[in-house]
């Protein structure tokens, strides 16, 4: 189901993305998919839980080069690359997740704490104080506001870049990578 969502969202938006051609293409009757997804919100969300497993897997086999701040830089570009070949569907992702309320979306707040978690092992912290995970929490914050002018033609690739790099730079000068 998350498959045939992903796909339906990267040939059209999100807004005429139906959940009966989701359920269709997905081979399942629409009770099925309305029993583990109840709104579009939820299926959308649920697949950018999914995207940021894969980006995980692929953080696993290639671990970023730098160290601390450096570090989340690389995986902010290399995620952003990823959702920049897909921009619909990146887009009916980051619209989903964003108007997700985390008690009723419950992937909502999956998707914050597992991204937030990828974040700070790349920087190499284990033991986050409060003003890491704060932080990560606003470059998360910071770099969706990024991804999703870059979607509305805002900006360029170029600038998307430049600003995480600059964000990086402003709000992760003091990760506790960077006290020793």
């Amino acid at each position: 189901m998350l498959e045939a969502a992903a796909e339906l969202a990267t040939e059209k938006e999100l807004a005429r993305v139906q959940m009966h051609e989701v359920a269709k293409r997905a081979g399942v009757a629409i009770g099925t998919l309305y029993r583990y997804f109840p709104s579009k919100t939820h299926l959308f969300v649920a697949v950018m839980v999914e995207q940021i497993d894969q980006i995980r897997d692929n953080l696993d086999r290639r671990p970023p080069a730098g160290q601390g701040p450096d570090a989340i830089y690389e995986v902010l570009v290399r995620a952003t690359r990823a959702l920049l070949r897909r921009p619909a569907l990146s887009t009916a992702m980051i619209q989903s997740n964003s108007t997700a309320n985390a008690a009723t979306v419950p992937d909502a707040g999956k998707v914050d704490r597992v991204f937030h978690q990828i974040l700070l092992e790349a920087a190499g912290i284990e033991n986050p104080s409060e003003d890491d995970s704060t932080a990560v929490r606003l470059m998360m914050q910071l770099w969706l506001g990024v991804i999703q002018s870059c979607l509305n033609g805002r900006i360029s690739i170029p600038d998307a870049e430049s600003d995480i790099r600059t964000a990086c730079d402003l709000l992760l000068t003091r990760l506790s990578t960077n006290l020793y």
